[in-house]
């Protein structure tokens, strides 16, 4: 039964991605489908669903910074939509049920408020994945989402707490004292080493952390979030979040496949679904509005807008609450679901296509921001040569470069605390996103003669290329690629060079050590040692 679950959830994957949309998209058919073909859930299809979890939040805590949860727009926007939307949603549905056009919405106030709380979330899983594919969790609307989500997560456990009156544990106040054990914890990381033992001490402290809250009647979950918190600081968080993100995509894959085990719809349970799904779009203005008027500028305020326009899973857990309470019908388990489902495709859909809907839009958006709150971005003088992207690919691009070209090079970098420390290490750098259409429509006026993409992934370079053709950019590019395949397809979209870095770093590798060869007397290593 394991290998038809892999079998099922690989084709329809493979089969989507063909189409140009995510594989979760996917993986959400194949549990449905499964479903449907009387396939019953093992066991370990939920222990891989809680493992997926698990370790997601505890690589988001990795990247967290704590300050980042008590900003204005994020904690004000995060409390004040929770309120607003359970006041709109339930008003919605009393509307529906008055004219008589839904038979599932024909419930008292309770029910109603139960809905409404349960359909506010965003989805933890569906936000990350989006953002991971496009390299945006480090831009400041990936960072101001993640950190919506937390609180909400938060807003979900006192619900919890709540309505199960399962209170937490006394020892629970022993858990403020978790910060005491950061050198520790930093120690242990810093002698792991790089192999196997890194990614088996980040499952040990994200199940460890997890099962520490547990303990205390706390959810598990946000121990997770609060190990990799602890973490976030270490010079190794990044190297230790690679070495699990392959994991936690795969056990991901269950949690997507258990959502189609949840129940089977009736025809009427899908329409009801569908008629929930045009709530989105209340959702994202009320999101976009909020941040606007809190001072994020245009572009920040859509974008996350856009990435938090879905249903959570945590609506399921909400609901199924709701079921054991009997303050909401069992049939709104399954609607919950699909809505949720739907939700999920619809924005995967719709968040590749936010940054060309922007670049068309972009006025019509930023209408909206206070004049203040508009960054505009502008490059030092004297730059003609651009580097997108700052990670160890693009600094050493730099530094080679600016040897002999000296202030024409210039890097652009979304991470901001990336951006601070190159700086300290006098490095010419400004914060940009390299999708950002307004920052190329100004570079082209500046003579740039050759861009430098130096990407963290293929989805980032071609939204970018995309951009600079938009913008008219008439100069020369080039770019690094992980595959050959990577690198035919950016030459195909008009770059003008592409590295690939796998296989080429040979032969670099073989021209910085030409010189020894050159000397006079070969160095005997034996006789050194």
């Amino acid at each position: 039964m394991d290998y038809l679950w892999v079998l099922v959830a690989f084709a329809c994957g493979f089969g989507v991605k063909q189409l140009g949309m995510p594989p979760l998209v996917g993986f959400l058919l194949a549990g449905f489908g499964l479903h449907a073909l009387g396939v019953k859930p093992e066991g370990d299809l939920e222990l891989l669903a809680d493992l997926g979890i698990t370790l997601m939040l505890f690589t988001i805590g990795l990247k967290l910074n704590v300050r980042a949860l008590i900003r204005k727009e994020v904690l004000v926007t995060a409390v004040s939509h929770t309120l607003v939307w359970i006041v709109v949603v339930v008003s919605c549905l009393s509307l529906i049920t008055l004219l008589g056009t839904g038979y599932y919405f024909d419930l008292p106030l309770e029910s109603l408020l139960v809905i409404g709380f349960a359909l506010s979330f965003s989805s933890t899983v569906c936000v990350v994945k989006m953002l991971e594919e496009a390299s945006e969790l480090k831009t400041k609307h990936g960072k101001t989402a993640i950190a919506i989500l937390v609180l909400q997560d938060v807003l979900a456990v006192l619900f919890l707490v709540a309505s199960t009156g399962k209170l937490p544990s006394v020892w629970a106040f022993a858990l403020l004292a978790l910060p005491l054990a950061r050198p520790l914890i930093h120690r242990m990381v810093t002698h792991v080493g790089h192999d196997e033992l890194l990614p088996l001490l980040g499952f040990f402290l994200a199940l460890g952390g997890a099962e520490l809250f547990s303990l205390v009647n706390v959810k598990g979950d946000m121990g997770a979030l609060i190990a990799g918190m602890l973490l976030a600081s270490h010079t190794k968080a990044a190297e230790l979040y690679k070495s699990l993100i392959g994991f936690k995509d795969l056990f991901l894959i269950g949690f997507f496949l258990s959502i189609g085990f949840t129940a089977l719809p009736s025809l009427d349970m899908m329409l009801t679904a569908l008629l929930l799904l045009v709530l989105l779009l209340v959702k994202f203005v009320l999101f976009f509005r909020l941040l606007t008027w809190l001072g994020m500028s245009g572009r920040s305020s859509y974008l996350t807008s856009m990435a938090l326009t879905n249903f959570s899973e945590f609506g399921l857990i909400v609901a199924d609450v709701g079921m054991e309470n009997n303050w909401i019908p069992d049939e709104w388990l399954v609607i919950i679901a699909l809505v949720m489902s739907f939700s999920f495709v619809l924005s995967s859909f719709v968040f590749k296509r936010a940054h060309y809907v922007y670049a068309h839009y972009n006025k019509l958006i930023n209408r909206y921001e206070k004049p203040e709150s508009h960054q505009g971005i502008h490059l030092p003088d004297g730059v003609d040569i651009i580097i997108a992207g700052m990670g160890r690919v693009g600094k050493g691009a730099y530094m080679a470069l600016e040897k002999q070209y000296d202030q024409r090079v210039c890097g652009i970098e979304s991470d901001a605390e990336r951006v601070n420390l190159l700086r300290e290490q006098k490095v010419n750098v400004i914060a940009a996103d390299s999708d950002d259409y307004e920052f190329w429509q100004a570079v082209t006026k500046n003579n740039i003669s050759l861009v430098m993409l130096a990407l963290p992934s293929q989805v980032e370079m071609r939204s970018t290329l995309e951009m600079l053709r938009m913008a008219g950019y008439q100069g020369k590019v080039a770019a690094v690629a992980r595959y050959e395949d990577e690198r035919k397809e950016l030459l195909s979209m008009g770059v003008n060079v592409a590295f690939n870095y796998y296989s080429e770093v040979g032969s670099g590798f073989a021209a910085e050590s030409q010189h020894l060869l050159e000397s006079e007397r070969p160095l005997d290593i034996a006789s050194q040692v």
